[in-house]
């Protein structure tokens, strides 16, 4: 027997409402725009690929979660446990990181988004990732 299919969006949201945890949870490739995921347990839960633009992270336990590949543009991690998060090649322009603990996180540009989401942590301040050019 293959591993089990990744939840849907319809899924996803009635964990949310029953406030259940996501932990561990494979919801790869999902539409999650705007959802708000806030306090909700979601460490090692699988959002690679997912469309998470303006979603809420408020307060979650994101240890060891991959948001790899994700669109996260404008998304709120603030108060997040980021621990070792993997968080490569996503797209964090736009998000606000405020009072998150980033440990060992995997960051995409790992230096200057680094400087910037902890500058986040600190102030609330969004990310703002910026594109290079051959200008």
């Amino acid at each position: 027997m293959g591993s089990p299919r990744p939840l849907n969006k319809k899924q996803v949201l009635d964990h949310i409402t029953r406030g259940a945890s996501l932990a561990d949870t494979d919801m790869r490739g999902q539409d999650l725009a705007g959802v708000k995921f806030d306090g909700i347990e979601l460490a090692r839960a699988k959002l690679a690929e997912c469309n998470l633009s303006r979603a809420s992270f408020r307060e979650c336990d994101l240890t060891a979660a991959s948001l790899w590949h994700s669109d996260c543009k404008d998304a709120i991690f603030d108060g997040a446990l980021l621990d070792e998060t993997d968080m490569d090649f996503a797209n964090i322009d736009g998000c606000t990181f405020r009072s998150a603990k980033v440990r060992k996180a995997i960051l995409p540009n790992s230096r200057q988004t680094l400087a910037q989401v902890l500058d986040s942590v600190r102030t609330g301040k969004k990310v703002r990732m910026s594109r290079r050019s051959d200008d």
